[in-house]
């Protein structure tokens, strides 16, 4: 069965709580990810909570990458979707829980936009 893409949704608990809590850290996690999968990046935009905690995303050619964190939990949830069949999103996903020094990554994998896949055509509205 085809499917537009694959979108890896993943708990990473017991994380290093100082690296959970540094947003230039995390940027760089999340961008070295990306091109550690093959993706081409577009944009990055990560923002920092007062008084801990980071979300962010890291915009691919191919989708996204995204984490939102929660240091006084040690724990972070991060989505890795990448849309085609080149790029393999379980490689940037492991890349981050390894960065992170996660204890726990609990994984899950969703096929997107599973097919048959149709091609519409868009007609002019006049």
């Amino acid at each position: 069965m085809d499917t537009m893409g694959r979108h890896v949704i993943a708990e990473l608990w017991g994380c290093n709580i100082e690296k959970l809590n540094d947003m230039g850290l995390i940027e760089r996690i999340f961008v070295n990810a990306a091109l550690k999968a093959g993706a081409e990046i577009r944009e990055v935009a990560f923002h920092k909570f007062a008084p801990h905690g980071v979300s962010g995303v890291v915009i691919i050619s191919e989708s996204h990458l995204t984490i939102h964190s929660f240091p006084e939990h040690g724990y972070a949830s991060i989505d890795v979707y990448t849309c085609g069949d080149i790029i393999d999103p379980n490689v940037a996903a492991e890349y981050i829980a390894e960065a992170l020094e996660s204890d726990t990554c609990e994984k899950v994998e969703i096929p997107r936009g599973m097919g048959p896949i149709k091609v519409n055509q868009f007609q002019k509205v006049l």
